[in-house]
């Protein structure tokens, strides 16, 4: 059994090393939007560039996930911990380096395998390392401190794009990992699962990013009409065929397909699709708004994004206590339909936008929405399922809502009908928001429909969440499976 305590030293350097690799991660997931303005014009990017800057980093990330978590419980959750934090470290120094778009995508997606070996590894290091009784305090410790991160993110990031320039989003990973990696290796124990044995389902694995990487550049391509979108297009759907056949034919698959036996997991996971799908295109198309069409330097869109994430890292708890006693039905139907009106009110940004009037109502509705959804989501998922697979359902869920985010990304300027360079032209790109918010909002609403249709009370022995503090918005907190 475990029995590092958390007023212990080593207990307090093993959370540092925790918060500081999660917290590259998340930063990293909030900064980059911010900073696509500067990126493109430098590096002379059309407008497919920058939704590849975005997509590359999550298709990487939303395929390997699952399998980055397995990894360490087979080979080390210290050592696998400390690898992702050395490729994220590397892949960034990459980025902040690159000459030109190819190698920054390049350079993303690699990132994104760096942060399927840290991301669940962060987690995993705290529940396989505390003394039980000291736990769950401190995964809330990391969880706030992570959600601190998140939400200093858009500003951090605008703040350094206004300043030593886009590269440093990147090179701020490099001497956080300098810091990380000592700790980790002196003061974290090394810690594994011996009942884990059996072949990893690297097909899978492979098969789920190329799927992805394929119906990406579909999306993002097919205004170019040309037979390679097409090809890939069709190419991808069949990634998709035989990923669903290898998961049901293997033994130990990555993604069990009788885990969607249960229907309140799969409905909540339709929910998760239509909720994370809308606030990805709404985050990407945001932050270009902001500076494109309103006029906002970096550092103003990047603090004026700070309101969402801070009403989620102060009322997140109290929105997950609150839905025990009213069950998940409720905020998981009104909060779709707040951030649905958020969208629907963010129409009134354009040229010259007052913050106060425009701008802040529409992000304060959004962020009591999403208090209001995510903290219930995250719970329903848990207690769809057996405790002992709390940690895969989590897992699922949080990849789901990350490639529902990198598809958003890709079809939304299409369906809005951006042109390769919509972001250059205030008019233009004005016009194409205006006609994607409205496509935002209708997703939310689907989403809704299917919360209050299907999602229904679990019992009362259910699984409950360990995260109940949590400022990110790419993705529901990801738990891990409980240790003893």
């Amino acid at each position: 059994m475990p029995d590092v305590r958390l007023a212990s030293s080593q207990g307090k350097w093993i959370l540092l090393t925790t918060i500081l690799g999660s917290s590259m991660a998340l930063l990293d997931s909030t900064v980059v939007n911010v900073a696509l303005p500067r990126i493109g014009r430098d590096l002379d990017a059309d407008l497919a560039a920058l939704q590849w800057t975005v997509n590359a980093y999550m298709v990487t990330l939303a395929g390997l996930i699952l399998l980055g978590g397995s990894l360490g419980d087979r080979f080390g959750r210290r050592k696998v911990f400390v690898l992702g934090v050395v490729w994220f470290a590397a892949a960034s120094l990459l980025c902040g380096l690159s000459p030109n778009p190819p190698v920054l995508i390049a350079a993303r997606a690699l990132q994104g395998v760096g942060g399927a070996l840290l991301t669940p590894g962060s987690l995993a290091l705290i529940q396989a390392s505390f003394h039980p009784d000291d736990r769950s305090r401190a995964v809330g410790l990391w969880s706030g401190f992570g959600g601190i991160g998140a939400a200093v993110g858009p500003f951090l990031g605008g703040w350094l794009v206004a300043g030593p320039g886009w590269r440093w989003v990147f090179l701020l990973n490099v001497p956080l990992a300098l810091l990380c990696v000592p700790v980790a290796l002196r003061h974290v124990p090394e810690s594994g699962d011996g009942r884990v044995h059996g072949r990893f389902d690297i097909l899978g694995a492979g098969l789920g990013a190329l799927a992805l990487a394929l119906v990406t550049y579909a999306l993002i391509e097919a205004r170019t009409g040309s037979p390679a979108v097409v090809l890939s297009g069709v190419a991808g759907l069949a990634a998709v065929g035989a990923f669903v056949f290898v998961e049901r034919h293997r033994d130990e698959p990555m993604l069990p397909p009788d885990i969607f036996a249960s229907r309140q997991f799969t409905a909540v996971n339709l929910v998760t699709l239509c909720v994370y799908a809308a606030f990805g295109g709404f985050f990407f198309l945001t932050a270009l708004q902001l500076q494109v069409v309103a006029g906002y330097s970096p550092l103003a869109a990047g603090t004026a994004l700070l309101p969402t994430t801070a009403l989620m890292l102060l009322f997140s708890s109290r929105s997950g206590a609150l839905a025990d006693r009213t069950g998940p039905r409720l905020p998981l139907t009104v909060g779709p339909l707040l951030c649905a009106a958020a969208m629907l009110l963010m129409l009134r940004v354009g040229e010259d936008a007052d913050y106060l009037t425009d701008v802040l109502p529409a992000l304060l509705v959004m962020g009591a929405g999403m208090v209001t959804l995510v903290a219930p989501l995250t719970a329903t998922v848990l207690a769809s399922v057996d405790t002992a697979r709390a940690g895969l359902a989590s897992g699922i869920n949080n990849a789901a809502a990350r490639a529902a985010g990198l598809v958003a990304v890709a079809a939304l300027p299409l369906l809005a009908g951006m042109g390769p360079e919509a972001y250059r032209s205030a008019p233009a790109f004005d016009a194409a928001f205006d006609r994607a918010m409205p496509i935002c909002s209708g997703v939310l609403v689907l989403g809704s429909v299917l919360a209050f249709a299907l999602v229904r009370r679990p019992g009362p022995e259910c699984c409950r969440p360990q995260c109940r503090t949590h400022g990110s918005v790419t993705a529901p907190p990801l738990e891990g499976g409980r240790r003893g």
